[in-house]
């Protein structure tokens, strides 16, 4: 994940490693790149911190260092577990909407049998919707239109449009 995509999950990551076992601002940054975001920019961690703080959810101490200065400590608070439980639930939520979202992915891949240059799947199934579903028969392929400098979006050679 990019640093802007783990951003806004900073405060549920590190009021999850805290409750795990208390850590300064480096140590944590450490252990949220092996937990898979490697990508989290020191600045946005420590600004995560200072909220999460200043919300009730963390407490700090400067800790005596063995090997440099002392450094910040971090510790949850009873507002923090609740506010960790509240999070919880929320991805929870989230994973059962990607679950399906992916499924549904899936099939429509697997239904088409194809892929684009990139290897990634073509919805190419025509036709009614099954229950709970939108119709792809107004999938049209259609180039990608490039405007300006490249951003990224060259890559698309399928949109999907409605009529």
């Amino acid at each position: 994940m990019s640093g802007s995509d783990v951003r806004g999950l900073l405060p549920p990551f590190l009021l999850l490693l805290i409750c795990e076992r208390p850590g300064h601002g480096y140590d944590l940054i450490e252990r949220l790149a092996r937990m898979g975001a490697s990508d989290a920019e020191p600045g946005q961690v420590y600004r995560a911190l200072r909220s999460l703080e200043r919300a009730g959810h963390l407490a700090s101490a400067w800790v005596a260092s063995e090997a440099g200065p002392a450094r910040r400590r971090y510790e949850l608070t009873t507002g923090g577990m609740a506010e960790l439980q509240a999070w919880m639930r929320r991805l929870t939520e989230v994973r059962q909407l990607l679950e399906t979202c992916l499924a549904r992915w899936t099939r429509i891949t697997q239904e088409a049998g194809g892929q684009d240059e990139g290897g990634r799947g073509l919805p190419a199934r025509r036709g009614p919707a099954g229950p709970g579903e939108e119709s792809l028969a107004s999938c049209e392929p259609v180039p990608a239109v490039q405007e300006g400098p490249a951003t990224g979006w060259e890559e698309a050679t399928w949109v999907r449009t409605r009529r």
